[in-house]
C-alpha cells in the first residue's frame, strides 16, 4: 500500500526482523459529559414534577404549587434532580399579581443553577403585617408567603438538594417519654374531674373540686360540707 510522504525526509533506517514492535499508546475511553444546570440549558419536552396544596384559614380557596424539575445525567452515576421552574394555581384572585411576579422570578433562579436552597429560608422568614395564621395541627406560619417557602423547601428535601432534620434516637425516646408523663397526667385529672360536675369549685375541708350550688348553698358532693351548716 502506497503512503504520500508531504514531509522533507531527515534521516532513516533499515527495520530488522529482532527489533521489537512498538506499540501504539492506548486511547482514553470517552467519557459522559456531567451536565449542570445553568441558563444556557434548554428545556426538555417533559419534565417532572411534584405539586402541593396550600390551604389556609385566610381564604376559602387552596393554592397549588407545582415545582418541576429537571433530570441531569440521566441513566448515569451522575444522574440527579433539580429544580427547573414553578407554577402556582389558585381561584382566589387577590393575589394573582404577586403570585405571578413569585414564579417568574423563582423560576428564573432555578434555572440559573448553582446553590437554590437559600430561597426556602428567605420567603419562610416573610412576616405578614397583618398576622399570621395557625395550620391544622396548630403549627404557626407567619404568612402565605412563608408557607410557599415551607413547600419549596419540602420539595428540595425530597430531591435530595437539603437534609432533613431528624432527631437522634435519644431525642425521639426523651419526647415520648415525657409525652407518656404528660397524657398519664392529664388521663388522671380528667378521671378526677369526671366523678362530679365540671365547674364544680375547690372544698377547703377535703380538698377535692366537688363545692357546687344546691338548694342555694354552696355544697360539697364529696365530703357533704356545706356553708349552711
Amino acid at each position: 500500500m502506497a503512503h504520500k510522504i508531504d514531509k522533507t525526509i531527515v534521516g532513516y533506517s533499515v527495520k530488522t526482523k529482532d527489533q521489537p514492535e512498538v506499540e501504539a499508546a492506548p486511547q482514553e475511553k470517552p467519557t459522559a459529559e456531567i451536565v449542570q444546570m445553568h441558563e444556557s440549558v434548554e428545556r426538555p419536552e417533559m419534565l417532572l414534577g411534584s405539586t402541593y396544596k396550600i390551604k389556609t384559614p385566610l381564604s376559602e380557596h387552596a393554592l397549588y404549587v407545582t415545582i418541576n424539575d429537571m433530570v441531569l445525567n440521566q441513566g448515569t452515576e451522575h444522574e440527579m434532580r433539580r429544580p427547573f421552574e414553578i407554577f402556582i394555581n389558585s381561584k382566589n384572585m387577590d393575589h394573582f399579581q404577586w403570585v405571578v411576579a413569585l414564579t417568574r422570578v423563582v423560576s428564573a433562579v432555578f434555572r440559573k443553577g448553582g446553590d437554590c436552597t437559600f430561597l426556602a429560608e428567605e420567603l419562610k422568614a416573610v412576616f405578614d403585617p397583618k398576622g399570621g395564621y395557625f395550620k391544622r395541627g396548630g403549627r404557626f406560619m407567619p404568612s402565605l408567603v412563608a408557607e410557599i417557602g415551607e413547600a419549596i423547601e419540602s420539595h428540595l428535601k425530597m430531591i435530595g438538594l437539603l437534609k432533613d432534620d431528624e432527631l437522634d434516637e435519644h431525642q425521639k425516646a426523651l419526647i415520648a417519654e415525657k409525652r407518656a408523663q404528660y397524657e398519664a397526667k392529664q388521663s388522671g385529672e380528667t378521671e378526677a374531674k369526671s366523678e362530679f360536675p365540671d365547674g364544680a369549685q375547690l372544698c377547703n375541708k377535703c380538698m377535692t373540686n366537688a363545692v357546687i350550688m344546691m338548694d342555694g348553698c354552696m355544697t360539697c358532693l364529696n365530703c357533704g360540707d356545706s356553708k349552711c351548716g
